[in-house]
């Protein structure tokens, strides 16, 4: 399947990607749990976490294999970023913006969600975003562009503006490249409606980049990518409901490996 592998006898941890994941705060540090929990069950060879101790402490109670810094430690030694989740711009204070920026300006591919959203316009390398619908709202009011459109019209005119592939995320996400095509993928389950799936998806997708960073330079191979996530973190949640029943975040996550071998033996 393309963008997926099974690693072969000369793989090894690094060539199966490292993520860098800047994401979690002391009001939300679940968010980095969840989608530090969902880059490992994506295949990806390691995780290394840039976050307050709190956050660091709670993702290694879950993950232990995670490689943890401090903020202020440099932001170096990846393939590619997921920053943002659990994040809010108005209480993010100089070391976390020093490091966002530093990530944002490495030219590595970087997946940016929630509280990085604000600091993508200048980023030096590969870009997809991935906002729910008021955060694209917020974006496009940053951007000084139309917001009286329907999703599609405002995730093109937000990878436009930002140079940027858009994941707008909804009950119909659309995945949109630069001046490039646009790719509807309906929502495999309306149980995705709860708290911190989003977080999953971007653990996922910062897996999948990570260990296809050559290729995530195009624009078009980068929405490819965006798209199979979107894809994946669907049927992972489709597994987690099989009969109907309620579903968490962690669910989703714990379905992930089903569902990426599963694709792997199409």
């Amino acid at each position: 399947m393309r963008w997926l592998r099974s690693p072969g006898a000369d793989d090894d941890k690094r060539s199966m990607g490292v993520l860098g994941v800047v994401t979690g705060s002391e009001r939300y540090p679940g968010a980095a749990v969840l989608g530090v929990e969902a880059a490992w069950r994506t295949g990806i060879g390691m995780v290394r976490l840039w976050a307050p101790r709190r956050v660091q402490d709670l993702v290694l109670a879950r993950r232990p294999e995670t490689v943890c810094h401090a903020l202020d430690d440099p932001a170096e030694g990846v393939d590619a970023w997921l920053l943002g989740s659990g994040q809010d711009a108005r209480e993010r204070d100089p070391r976390l913006r020093s490091l966002l920026l530093e990530a944002l300006g490495a030219g590595s591919p970087s997946v940016v969600d929630a509280g990085a959203l604000d600091l993508v316009p200048g980023h030096a390398g590969p870009v997809v975003v991935t906002p729910h619908g008021r955060e694209l709202e917020r974006i496009l009011e940053q951007l000084g562009a139309p917001v009286d459109a329907d999703g599609r019209m405002r995730a093109a005119a937000a990878a436009a503006a930002l140079d940027a592939v858009v994941v707008a995320k909804g009950s119909a996400t659309h995945v949109v490249e630069p001046g490039g095509p646009t790719t509807r993928i309906e929502a495999a389950t309306h149980r995705l409606a709860t708290a911190g799936t989003g977080d999953v998806l971007a653990g996922m997708l910062g897996a999948l980049v990570a260990a296809n960073a050559g290729a995530a330079r195009e624009p078009a191979a980068l929405a490819s990518i965006a798209a199979l996530a979107v894809a994946l973190h669907g049927e992972a949640a489709a597994a987690a409901v099989a009969d109907g029943r309620p579903i968490t975040a962690l669910d989703v996550a714990e379905h992930v490996p089903g569902a990426v071998a599963a694709r792997l033996a199409r």
